[in-house]
């Protein structure tokens, strides 16, 4: 009676040990544990209504969905240096666990290049998680300022603003200044764009470079238009996308002017990148991209992009990774005459 009663608790308890394996998940989804009812802080090192926070919030709204967990996204912005503090708190200072990404200017990763010093991170190691735009960089001036194209520029001082010295307004009207011999005279303290465009149309000044066209076609559209901005040189994408707009390159006489042109200039191409902070654990990084490569072809994405009239134009993180990574590759004499032709002096 004893051994049968034995064997009938034995078998009860391997019943049990059953039961509770085959109501156990099939696969636990660690990624979806993590996320599931998390909000993910996305920094914008940048103002409120330029071009990076239209597209970073247009992406907010959007990326959770092709997580598993479906996170929040929420944007927060942080001014300072043209982008490069918002990246330092990104590297530095931001959750390392996947629950922080961050968008900054294209000109971001090279400050510890060609900047000044500002920039306290190593952009090698950020997981880019992708970029949304290859922009089409231009110079745009106003339509009263007498400046058609860059002949124009270089017989006549033209007031540009800017932002920061280490922001792509500065630095790629130094550049056209320095490289390429146009008049200009730089005017500072604007906090973005958005600054820019009213001192326009204030005439305070009279253009500013480095601007995508995606952000003229989108919030300048009213200026734009009307006819009463006009871009005059083509800094970057391929020549011809803008008919009738000088293309940079074509003042290029050398190799080493090419590539010092790709180096100031070609990193536009990196127009709205994203990252996460080094140390995010592999599989997270994997799961973030994933997220921004499917939220790229997401048709009610697209759709949005469309209505807010946003070009997408997309890389992967990787990519991103190996741009970067291919800049800082540059001859040194290269990277010399690009960190002094970027100094407004």
């Amino acid at each position: 009676m004893a051994n049968v009663l034995r064997k009938s608790a034995g078998l009860a308890a391997f019943s049990a040990a059953l039961l509770a394996i085959g109501g156990a998940p099939a696969s636990a989804d660690p990624i979806a544990d993590f996320y599931k009812g998390r909000q993910v802080n996305m920094i914008i090192a940048h103002e409120v209504a330029t071009g990076y926070d239209l597209y970073a919030r247009l992406l907010a709204r959007h990326l959770g969905r092709h997580i598993p967990g479906n996170p929040t996204f929420v944007p927060q912005n942080m001014l300072g240096a043209s982008g490069i503090n918002g990246a330092n708190v990104l590297f530095n200072v931001s959750a390392k666990d996947g629950s922080a990404i961050g968008t900054f200017a294209h000109t971001v990763p090279l400050d510890p290049l060609i900047g000044q010093g500002a920039a306290k991170f190593d952009p090698s190691k950020f997981n880019y998680l992708g970029n949304m735009e290859e922009s089409v960089g231009v110079c745009a001036v106003w339509h009263e300022a007498g400046v058609s194209n860059l002949n124009d520029l270089i017989a006549k001082e033209t007031r540009f603003g800017a932002t920061a010295t280490t922001g792509p307004p500065s630095q790629m009207a130094a550049a056209v200044k320095n490289l390429l011999g146009g008049k200009v005279r730089l005017v500072y303290g604007y906090k973005g764009a958005p600054g820019v465009k009213l001192a326009i149309e204030k005439g305070e000044v009279q253009g500013i470079c480095g601007m995508p066209m995606s952000t003229l076609q989108s919030q300048w559209s009213d200026v734009l238009d009307a006819g009463k901005v006009k871009p005059f040189i083509q800094l970057s994408g391929a020549k011809g996308a803008l008919p009738g707009v000088e293309y940079v390159y074509d003042r290029a006489k050398t190799d080493e002017d090419r590539q010092v042109y790709d180096l100031i200039f070609g990193i536009l191409k990196l127009g709205k990148i994203f990252a996460a902070p080094p140390g995010v654990p592999a599989e997270r990084v994997k799961a973030l991209r994933d997220a921004f490569n499917a939220t790229m072809k997401d048709k009610d994405f697209l759709a949005e992009a469309t209505k807010i009239k946003i070009d997408i134009s997309p890389a992967t993180g990787e990519q991103v990774a190996a741009f970067i990574a291919g800049i800082y590759k540059s001859p040194p004499e290269v990277v010399a005459r690009a960190k002094k032709a970027v100094v407004y002096e």
